[in-house]
């Protein structure tokens, strides 16, 4: 099973990053698995701590692949990464032992700590087709137009029919985002 969260992670320097990331649950804990290259590795090398946050809000998914990182972030009891203020949930986890790999290395991690800070109201399937569009955003690069365009159709009528400003305002930014990609010459 994978879970999307958003991960806080931190720099060397102590500088905070917020990104969304699914974390595969195995026996023991979850594997972070970020791409080559990224700001999520470079981070999980040099401090192997991670936040994963539990959130309803999909603007802070759709902010992160959009340029927009400034979400308020809070201290943490027991990692270095803050956590993210309007997280429902969050779990500290620390990183007890990396499979390298060219692409995509696994940091499996154990949780530390879990907290619960607000209640969980239920999903609408606005915010489903959100965090899908959102992940087709992550991989315009090695996606076929005609697959994203479609399944973009398809995500628009949860959307149209379910969302309320938030999601809105999420969708609108990615597909600003997908209208820029495919807006640029072909290299």
């Amino acid at each position: 099973m994978i879970r999307e969260t958003v991960v806080t992670t931190v720099s060397a320097a102590g500088l905070p990053h917020i990104a969304p990331l699914g974390l595969i649950e195995v026996e023991g804990g979850w594997i972070a698995a970020p791409f080559h290259p990224s700001t999520t590795l470079d981070n999980l090398r040099v401090v192997p701590e991670l936040v994963a946050n539990y959130v309803d809000d999909v603007r802070i998914i759709a902010g992160c692949l959009t340029g927009r990182r400034d979400f308020p972030v809070l201290p943490s009891a027991g990692v270095r990464p803050p956590r993210l203020a309007s997280a429902l949930a969050h779990a500290e986890m620390e990183v007890v032992s990396v499979q390298e790999d060219p692409q995509r290395p696994r940091f499996l991690c154990r949780v530390r700590r879990r907290e619960i800070h607000a209640p969980f109201q239920g999903f609408n399937r606005a915010q489903a087709a959100v965090v899908e569009a959102a992940i087709l955003v992550s991989r315009l690069f090695m996606l076929p137009r005609e697959k994203v365009e479609q399944d973009i159709a398809y995500l628009r009528i949860a959307v149209d029919k379910t969302a309320g400003p938030a999601e809105h305002e999420a969708w609108d930014w990615l597909m600003a985002a997908i209208a820029a990609y495919y807006a640029k010459p072909p290299s």
